[in-house]
């Protein structure tokens, strides 16, 4: 689905991402693990086609990536953004630019708001809502256009229990749908138990990609042990 070839970021002097080449096929989880500053949300932004490498080539479905990708990629934030409006509204935002029909758009945000469990919040201010429910709701907004791949930057961090544990059962039942999806994280239990495959970040470089269990268990860099571990020093 994503192939990134020896793409590079700077921003100033400050070098976000370097040479990094990673692999993403279609329908699994995959999870970017690091530490803060790693170089994890610009990945993903430029994954989403939001910001553009320096250097280096981004491929999709075997060709190279342009902003037309952009209605098959979204990405949901870390920190939700709300429109004034209803919940209702927020969800079919991206249907209407879209320009389904009105019709479409009552069922694919009825559909979303349940898979997110929403029901029945259609009318409430989206504002005024809780981080969590906030949460869910641009989630549900990313998911009621049917994208190709999901990105999401740190889906469940300062979500309470029931919040983030509602978010984790989207995210899988998403992927069985073909949905490929792309998180950041620095929750390795939650990368654990979500995904197929896991590419640790360390200073802006890819210092190893391995299926899940591979990783946990027997990681192939003495970096991605110390990580592991929390004997990393930044």
């Amino acid at each position: 689905m994503i192939e990134l070839h020896n793409v590079s970021k700077s921003y100033g002097s400050v070098k976000a991402l370097e040479d990094v080449n990673l692999r993403i096929d279609r329908g699994e989880i995959f999870a970017i693990v690091g530490h803060s500053g790693a170089g994890k949300t610009t990945l993903l932004r430029i994954l989403a086609l939001l910001e553009k490498p320096d250097s280096g080539k981004y491929y999709y479905k075997g060709e190279i990536a342009n902003d037309s990708r952009k209605r098959e990629i979204t990405m949901v934030f870390q920190k939700p953004v709300m429109f004034s409006g209803s919940v209702y509204s927020n969800v079919a935002y991206g249907l209407k630019i879209r320009k389904y029909s009105r019709k479409e758009i009552e069922k694919r945000v009825k559909e979303a708001l349940k898979l997110v469990n929403l029901e029945g919040f259609e009318k409430y201010n989206a504002k005024r809502l809780s981080g969590g429910e906030q949460q869910r709701v641009a989630i549900a907004r990313a998911i009621a256009i049917n994208p190709e791949v999901l990105i999401m930057d740190e889906p469940t961090a300062n979500l309470d229990l029931v919040n983030a544990t509602i978010v984790e059962e989207v995210i899988e039942k998403i992927s069985k749908k073909g949905t490929t999806v792309i998180l950041a994280t620095h929750n390795l239990f939650q990368s654990r138990r979500l995904s197929d495959r896991v590419a640790h970040i360390f200073s802006g470089r890819i210092v190893e990609v391995s299926k899940t269990e591979e990783f946990f268990e027997n990681p192939k860099t003495e970096i991605s042990r110390k990580f592991i571990n929390g004997e990393l020093q930044y």
